[in-house]
Formats: C-alpha cells, structure tokens, sequence
C-alpha cells in the first residue's frame, strides 16, 4: 500500500514528539498510525477540528477548497492536518489530546466488494473482505477511496469483528445521497470483485464498554450503521448483560424506516434490547399503515424518555440538521455532556 517515497519526519514544537508521515499519507493519519493522539473529528476537511500552525516546512494542500479551512487560517500558517501533506520535514504546533489516542492503529487495506444487500429503498449493505485484519470499536468508521472520486469517503462499519475465526471482512450500510458522488460510484458503477482502498478505523464516538448505564442509540439515515454496531457490540459484550438498549430510528416517511430486523436477531432481543421508529411525514394515501411515532427524533427521544436521559449513555449518528437538533435537545435536558458520542459527519 505505501507507495516507495521518502518518509518526513514530522516534529511538535515544544515537545520531544516527532512521527514520521510517509508519501501519500497526510499529517493527521500519519500522527495516528504513530499513535500521536492528534485531535480530529470528520478526517474529511469539513469540521476545522484538526487544524496545527506550521512552524517551519512547507505542506501540499490536498483540497484547498476544504470548508474547515479559512482564509484566515491561510495568514496564520494554520493547516488542516486530514488535508496536509508535507513535501519535506516539518515543525508543527499542535495540542495532543489523550481523548484521540487510537484504540487500534489505523491502517491501510486493499478491499474487494464480495456482497451486497438492499436494506431500504435508498440504503444498501456493502460487505468488503480485506487483505489484511482491521481490529475496531463498535461505532467506528473507515475512509474509502473510491474510484473517480476526489477524496476519501468517510462510512461507519456496521459488523462486529470478533478476534479468532471471523473472515477479515467490514459491512458498511450506506444510503443513496441524490447526485452524490461516492454513493453514486458504489452503488451504480462497483462491481462484486472491485478493489478499493480503505483506511481505517477512525471515530470517537465508539461503544464505552466500561460504563454500565442503559444506553439510548439514536439514528437517521445511513446513521443506523454505527448505531447497529453499537447494539450488536452491546449484546455480544457479557460485562454489559444487565445493560438495557434502546434503539430510536428516525426516518422522513414510513419505508425510510430500518433496523428492527437487525435488533431482533440479536441475543436479548424485546428483554433489554428495544426498537422503536419515528417519522416526521405520514401521508395519509401512503401504502404503509404507520403506527409508530410521528414526530422529529429528537421531540420522540425526550417525550419517551424525558428526563431519565441524564442517567443514560447516548450515541447517535444521521443526517446534520438531525445531529444539531439532537445536541440542542440533550443540552436543553442537561444531559452530561462526557455520556454523548457523536462523530460529526457533513
């Protein structure tokens, strides 16, 4: 995978820290992979939350159009470090965090498509076998450079990888973005055998397997990959038996909805696993007869559980407006802010 290039070597200022970021890789990734714990959050140049100020060295701007990045970041010499790629040995000043130390060691894999699955009318199931083991957390997402495609593509992975006899596979569910470009190359022009790369695993928003609170798993969209590896980690994890899930899935319209299937295979299923579904549009002439929640996620999140969310673990993943609204709800609730995970996707 690593192409023969030179190796930079990269230095904190003011530290003893250095790591050496290879040819074709980017500061951030490089930091990780040398277990640097380099703040991130999207990987992908939308959030700001990478950024470093270059001290000495120069750096190749991958996608200077990146909307983390400002202009006046450009005067201050700040760089996004998941779109910075030195061209030679570089100072840089940047806080190490030891909330983003790496769990697992991201690594670079050759992937081939072997399987794929509709799940709804817009989110398929693609399964991939790789070519070499990537251990991660339940929650976690991987990036996936897709051919013809600028850039990277962040997914969640929804399968559990257990050590041992499991094959060396990640499943990602992944919904049809309109005239998006990475959905478009995955779901209309890969073929079952295609090679692509992936990096991986990447994500803060992973299942605490130390904390013994009820967990609420909040998903819209193709939100419900992360939140299906959480429950499915949840019910294969025996320190967490006496630990109940709850499972709220939002969707626009009734055939948005998804999920149930997955939860009722799982161990637990109806005794400390429960799936419940909201809509925020019931058409009166739909074919579907809708007899779950109508509302937004977050409006049927507080209305079922209310104020009994202080005392519960919450993860969840979907579409941004569903995100801030979700944020907006926990914070209003007073929900301590260290039992909410999220990874900020845009």
């Amino acid at each position: 995978m690593h192409s023969d290039g030179h190796a930079n070597r990269i230095t904190l200022a003011a530290s003893d820290q250095s790591f050496e970021c290879e040819a074709g890789d980017v500061m951030l990734r490089s930091a990780l992979r040398a277990g640097v714990a380099f703040p991130y959050e999207c990987n992908v140049g939308a959030c700001g939350n990478c950024k470093f100020e270059l001290i000495e060295g120069e750096v190749d701007v991958v996608w200077p159009e990146a909307p983390g990045w400002t202009a006046k970041d450009r005067e201050r010499r700040r760089y996004l470090g998941c779109q910075s790629a030195p061209r030679g040995d570089c100072t840089i000043k940047m806080r190490p965090s030891a909330h983003y130390a790496p769990k697992h060691t991201p690594r670079r894999v050759t992937a081939t498509l072997v399987a794929r699955r509709e799940i709804t009318h817009d989110i398929e199931e693609f399964r991939f076998e790789l070519s070499a083991d990537m251990p991660f957390e339940p929650g976690q997402y991987a990036l996936l450079t897709l051919p013809g495609v600028k850039g990277p593509r962040a997914y969640s992975m929804s399968n559990i990888v257990n050590a041992g006899s499991q094959p060396r596979e990640l499943h990602f569910q992944i919904r049809r973005v309109a005239n998006g470009q990475g959905t478009g190359v995955l779901f209309d022009a890969l073929d079952i055998g295609a090679h692509i790369d992936i990096d991986g695993p990447y994500g803060m928003a992973y299942l605490r397997r130390d904390v013994k609170r009820d967990i609420l798993c909040i998903a819209g969209g193709s939100g419900l990959a992360p939140m299906i590896s959480i429950a499915r980690g949840v019910a294969a994890e025996p320190a967490l038996g006496d630990v109940k899930l709850h499972f709220l899935y939002g969707g626009r319209t009734p055939r948005d909805v998804c999920g149930r299937d997955m939860l009722e295979a799982l161990p637990g299923w109806a005794e400390r696993l429960h799936f419940q579904a909201a809509v925020s549009d019931v058409t009166p002439d739909s074919e579907t007869v809708w007899d779950g929640h109508v509302g937004f996620v977050h409006t049927v999140a507080e209305t079922l559980f209310g104020e009994a969310l202080r005392d519960m673990e919450i993860y969840f993943a979907g579409p941004p407006a569903m995100g801030a609204a979700v944020q907006r709800a926990l914070v209003a609730l007073k929900v301590p802010f260290e039992q909410v995970h999220f990874d900020q996707f845009y």
